[in-house]
């Protein structure tokens, strides 16, 4: 069951660009969806559950769980509804690169030969991803490709940051998250209206209500999911069902024509997703009370 839990998990985040792409179709911009959602969803949690605040007090660095959460979230909603699906979970992936870094930096945990050797097969994976023809060097080409990557570097500060925080509550982590994502989506939403870069929601057909609610639901369903699996399996485990989202993004978007899956791909997705594979088989098995630091590090 926590496995399933997990896969089921996966399985919401890898198909999220349909709806979002269906919601965008009806004029609204995926920050905005972003931050819609999340404070819809804030909101009712910060309702049921009033003790979650408390949190906050004990554990300030809450506050800088959410805003890594909401830049995570920004980016990859933004970039999956404009860009090539699969290209975009790719470079969202490089985890072992970013993990590597950070805790170096952050956390003061020296790189081992083979965290660098990780680190070198997803910088692989991702130069045979990024090289496409005509290309002088493999080196992100478009505002899809960049937010990809920026979402994966906010992904990999969420989880640290969660490592930090692995003795606060489990609610107040995740209310943290959802404030945040609903804060720098909105502030992001904000501006770019204000700048004329983003139609004003107001001018969305109503079309875009019924896909929020569904995608508002799985949202929901896809934490609480991840809060039972991955409080109940090692993190070894959860990376690496984890990275069935690439999966299941990959079949779905080539399925509706949203990506296109060459050779090429093909062979940038094997490094990356064995780098991620390695790196998640290389942790050292967690404690039960630290496996709940992980259970709200989904996007």
């Amino acid at each position: 069951m926590p496995a399933l839990a997990l896969l089921l998990n996966a399985f919401v985040w890898g198909v999220s660009w349909f709806p979002f792409r269906q919601i965008a179709s009806h004029g609204l911009h995926p920050l905005w969806t972003t931050c819609l959602i999340y404070l819809a969803i804030a909101v009712l949690m910060g309702l049921v559950r009033r003790h979650a605040w408390k949190g906050f007090v004990a554990n300030p660095m809450l506050v800088l769980l959410g805003l890594a959460a909401g830049f995570t979230n920004v980016g990859f909603n933004w970039a999956v509804t404009q860009g090539d699906v699969v290209r975009v979970v790719l470079l969202f992936y490089l985890m072992p690169l970013w993990s590597v870094l950070l805790g170096w930096l952050l956390l003061g945990e020296r790189p081992t030969g083979g965290a660098l050797a990780r680190v070198a097969l997803a910088l692989t994976g991702v130069a045979v991803v990024l090289k496409a023809p005509g290309t002088d060097w493999p080196v992100p080409s478009s505002l899809p490709d960049w937010l990809g990557v920026a979402a994966g570097f906010g992904f990999a500060v969420t989880n640290i940051v969660l490592r930090r925080l692995r003795h606060a509550p489990g609610e107040s982590r995740a209310l943290a998250m959802f404030c945040g994502c609903t804060f720098m989506a909105g502030v992001a939403a904000l501006g770019g209206t204000a700048l004329g870069a983003i139609d004003s929601p107001l001018l969305a057909s109503p079309g875009w209500l019924g896909w929020a609610a569904l995608l508002g639901t799985g949202f929901v369903i896809a934490n609480v999911c991840l809060q039972y699996g991955a409080a109940r399996l090692a993190a070894t485990a959860t990376s690496v069902i984890m990275l069935s989202e690439v999966i299941f993004a990959s079949v779905s978007s080539v399925a509706l024509g949203a990506a296109a899956m060459e050779p090429r791909i093909l062979a940038g997705a094997a490094l990356i997703v064995l780098g991620a594979v390695w790196s998640a088989f290389a942790r050292t098995t967690v404690r039960g009370d630290d496996r709940s630091s992980s259970a709200t590090s989904a996007h």
